[in-house]
C-alpha cells in the first residue's frame, strides 16, 4: 500500500480528534432526601424545570412534602438543588454537566405504579452552572 493512502486516514483521525466535544462532567451530590408523598395533589408544588435555587422555595417544599421535621441546611450561593418525582416504586437522580454549563437532571424510574408519589431531592454544586435543561436558573 502505498504512503499516499494513509496520509490522508492519518489527517482525517487528527482533525475528528480535534474537533470532540468534552463528555459531560457528573455532579455529585452534597445531600440527598428521598420519601414518599401519600396525596399526589401535592405534586403541584414540585418548582419549575425541578430546580430550586433559593432558600424560601427550598422551605415551602420541604414542609409541603415533609421531607424533615427541620428545614435542612443549603447554602445557595454554592448550591442548587435538584427534584424529580415519580409515581414509580424507585427513583434515581444522575445530573451531569456540560461543557456550556448547562445541567441536564437525568432521572430514572420505574415504571411500576404505586399510591402517591416518591421523590429525590439533592443539593449540588452550584459552580459552573448557567442553565438546567436548558433554561436559566430561577431566581
Amino acid at each position: 500500500m502505498s504512503l499516499c493512502k494513509w496520509v490522508p486516514l492519518a489527517a482525517a483521525i487528527v482533525l475528528a480528534a480535534g474537533v470532540a466535544v468534552a463528555a459531560p462532567t457528573p455532579l455529585k451530590a452534597t445531600n440527598t432526601w428521598m420519601g414518599s408523598v401519600a396525596d399526589e395533589k401535592l405534586t403541584k408544588e414540585m418548582p419549575e424545570n425541578g430546580v430550586i435555587s433559593n432558600a424560601k422555595d427550598f422551605e415551602k417544599l420541604v414542609k409541603a412534602w415533609k421531607v424533615a421535621e427541620k428545614v435542612p441546611e443549603v447554602n445557595f450561593d454554592k448550591e442548587i438543588v435538584l427534584v424529580a418525582t415519580t409515581v414509580g416504586s424507585r427513583l434515581s437522580l444522575n445530573p451531569v454537566l456540560d461543557e456550556k454549563g448547562d445541567v441536564k437532571s437525568v432521572a430514572i424510574a420505574t415504571s411500576d405504579l404505586g399510591q402517591g408519589f416518591r421523590y429525590v431531592i439533592i443539593s449540588v454544586p452550584k459552580e459552573g452552572v448557567k442553565t438546567v435543561n436548558g433554561k436559566p436558573l430561577p431566581k
